[in-house]
């Protein structure tokens, strides 16, 4: 296994999620620190105005990363564009706010294969380009609700603590083959996940200050140097993160306690 810092400059890397939030901060702070960027979201208009303004080698990809056939062109175009792939953030997500009896079966669909499934069979059609990449690396940007849920966002913290414990099992199985895994335990950070939900309003704890998106991001970077496994990012996720491991039950409460208001 390589030792030392892992080198961002002229490393090839593909970032889902990148038309906003923090994937679009990830795939500028990696261009900034000289890595090449095939950036993929679905709006194309977003990509292109990444692409202007990042400050580095960008290149955009526009399609839906839950289409089986999207994510092997996704890889193919990495392979074409690029020469080859050294790394995958997984960025993509989005979610739900509601009761589980009151949402329907195609919102859970959608956000597990959201969060979860699209990301997953991504990394697997990567794989064979990985494998022959540079100190290769697959950083999943999960959530600190994949450490203990919340109410009103059970497909959500399902899908991430999925995505949670996948990253654990490929961890282990891909160390072999010199690939780390970068487990990102997100925590409140600004972006559009709020404007864009599939159901509902949003509920009392999601309000309040917001770590922006590129700090973050330079959090995460320095992450993939550092050759981490996990990382938790700002103090209301460690926060969280202390309390989910101590006293989870008294984070049950307090949420029951909104939810009777």
């Amino acid at each position: 296994m390589p030792s030392g810092p892992r080198r961002i400059t002229g490393r090839r890397w593909i970032v889902t999620g990148a038309s906003s939030g923090v994937g679009r901060a990830v795939a500028r702070e990696l261009a900034r620190r000289g890595g090449r960027i095939l950036a993929t979201a679905r709006r194309a208009e977003r990509l292109e105005e990444l692409a202007r303004t990042a400050g580095g080698e960008v290149a955009v990809l526009a399609g839906d990363i839950r289409d089986p056939e999207f994510r092997h062109r996704l890889v193919a175009t990495a392979a074409d564009r690029l020469g080859g792939l050294d790394g995958l953030v997984a960025a993509a997500g989005g979610g739900a706010v509601g009761r589980f009896t009151d949402l329907t079966p195609d919102v859970f669909a959608r956000i597990i294969d959201l969060d979860f499934i699209a990301p997953a069979e991504l990394i697997r059609a990567a794989l064979p380009q990985l494998a022959r990449g540079a100190d290769p690396a697959i950083v999943l940007i999960g959530s600190i609700l994949g450490l203990h849920p919340l109410p009103l966002h059970g497909e959500y913290c399902a899908a991430k603590a999925a995505l949670r414990s996948l990253a654990g099992t490929l961890r282990v199985e891909l160390e072999p083959q010199g690939i780390g895994v970068l487990h990102v335990d997100l925590g409140p950070t600004q972006s559009e996940f709020w404007d864009a939900l599939a159901v509902g309003a949003r509920p009392p704890w999601s309000r309040g200050r917001r770590m922006p998106a590129e700090t973050a991001a330079r959090s995460i970077v320095t992450a993939i140097e550092r050759r981490r496994s996990t990382i938790t990012t700002g103090w209301q996720a460690w926060a969280y993160a202390l309390a989910a491991r101590f006293l989870p039950r008294l984070i049950d409460r307090a949420a029951a306690r909104h939810l009777r208001r």
